[in-house]
């Protein structure tokens, strides 16, 4: 039987109240089930998952993450948003709470890099309507820029619902 998503992602956190609230403050997720110091199991905001986040506590004495630099290990989780006004929102928020790390534009993928209490990387990204990957677009291949949020804004517009055709069915 193939695979047809990912269900749900579980982070190990020092300290899992400081993460959820982080994760429901800066993400929207509610908390589905909570086991004081011991557990959360978060939903998306427009999520029908049980939950799409789990958090488990290991303690302050837990040590920073190494995946990447000196370990094999998860590089990050991407979450999607349906407009460039929400991204840009939480571009504002991430910043406002030192957890922006970078922006990148991938040409169909724009993108938010952040890092939560822990330094667990995660993105946060809006993805080009299939009806507007044109050929000049798809010329572009697969460059990674800096993002321009103001100027994608200005090009595609703050309500245009991104993904559509391409991770959501086309209406």
């Amino acid at each position: 039987m193939p695979v047809t998503r990912l269900n749900h992602a579980v982070l190990y956190v020092r300290d899992v109240e400081v993460s959820r609230a982080f994760y429901e403050e800066v993400l929207g997720f509610r908390t589905k089930v909570a086991m004081a110091g011991q557990a959360a199991f978060l939903q998306a905001p427009a999520s029908t998952n049980d939950h799409d986040l789990g958090l488990f506590q290991m303690g302050a004495a837990a040590g920073p993450s190494t995946a990447g630099r000196s370990t094999v290990g998860l590089y990050h989780l991407a979450w999607e948003v349906d407009t460039l006004a929400e991204l840009a929102r939480l571009r504002d928020l991430l910043a406002e709470r030192g957890a922006l790390a970078g922006a990148s534009d991938h040409v169909t993928t724009k993108a938010l890099y952040a890092r939560d209490p822990d330094g667990i990387e995660f993105e946060v990204s809006w993805l080009l309507p299939a009806d507007l990957i044109t050929d000049e677009v798809r010329a572009r291949g697969l460059q990674t820029l800096p993002l321009d949020l103001d100027a994608e804004i200005d090009r595609y517009g703050l309500e245009t619902r991104g993904g559509v055709g391409v991770s959501i069915p086309t209406p």
